[in-house]
């Protein structure tokens, strides 16, 4: 039996080549296929492979001091969901373009928002009613198919783009709320909390563990509506049968949460297309409407 394991730790590496060199001739010793990125901040991967492989990644994982207190999350999935194994040294687990700006210590990223478990985020929000937002530590491509409800999805593309997007002054009122950062399985929205710190907001907070734990607590019963985006070749996953769609097609505007490439190798731009249209319009909108008006 296959799965995938995501996971991710902010502690100190003072030797991020040597972890490398270690990860990768441990992942290959276990055929295990995905990405792993290390850094002086810690450790970020997701790999998929044979369910007793993975046992054993993480119980050797375990072994170096440092990451004794990673926090393993299991999700369906193969090793084919990967191409091949990346393990690789960064400045950054998530490239922010912050890497001066985070320190860390044992207990993780210093100053950063305090971490809520599902459990403990439903009372926030019992407790404060409308005095909480809900902020996403994702692009708005991955927010298109799934969010909490009434959050703030920031006008970004990449997570490079947070730490100017959050300085405009449209989001200023929100530095009066309870804010709630959350992102796809933690490490996000972590270093988006301590930004916002860091740019005044003094009641942050961020969902440990992230949207994999929440609907691994809650599944569609809760605040969570639609399908979570995934960065492997499922595209997404959904918490149970019941799941909502809330993406709209490009092209006919249905509910989908469905994801394809452009057609035209020049764009390959990601785009959500629903199962009637993708069969028919291969093209992103702007490419579709530059082969028309060509064909005139």
């Amino acid at each position: 039996m296959q799965r995938i394991i995501l996971f991710y730790l902010f502690t100190p590496i003072s030797d991020p080549m040597a972890i490398k060199l270690w990860q990768q001739t441990l992942a290959v010793s276990l055929n295990l296929r995905g990405r792993l990125i290390i850094a002086e901040h810690g450790i970020n991967g997701t790999l998929g492979g044979e369910m007793s492989d993975l046992k054993k990644y993480i119980k050797d994982t375990k072994t170096y001091p440092g990451f004794k207190k990673i926090v393993f999350k299991w999700s369906n999935g193969s090793r084919e969901d990967f191409p091949r194994l990346s393990v690789k040294v960064r400045p950054e687990l998530v490239t922010f373009g912050v890497a001066e700006k985070l320190r860390v210590d044992d207990n993780g990223i210093v100053g950063g928002g305090k971490k809520l478990t599902p459990v403990q985020l439903h009372k926030l929000v019992k407790e404060k009613g409308n005095e909480v937002v809900f902020v996403d530590g994702r692009n708005s491509r991955e927010a298109a198919i799934g969010r909490f409800k009434n959050a703030i999805v920031m006008d970004v593309n990449h997570t490079r783009d947070f730490p100017r997007e959050i300085t405009k002054a449209k989001y200023s009122k929100l530095k009066q709320k309870s804010v709630i950062t959350y992102c796809t399985g933690g490490i996000r929205c972590e270093v988006l909390s301590k930004l916002l710190k860091d740019e005044g907001y003094e009641d942050v907070y961020q969902l440990d563990g992230g949207i994999v734990k929440y609907i691994e607590k809650y599944g569609d019963s809760g605040l969570w509506e639609g399908s979570l985006f995934v960065f492997d070749n499922r595209m997404n996953i959904n918490a149970s049968d019941e799941t909502k769609l809330i993406g709209e097609c490009v092209h006919c505007k249905n509910k989908t949460s469905n994801y394809a490439n452009c057609s035209n190798k020049s764009c390959n731009e990601l785009i959500l297309s629903c199962n009637q249209c993708v069969n028919k319009i291969s093209a992103c909108v702007n490419c579709a409407t530059t082969e028309v008006a060509g064909t005139k």
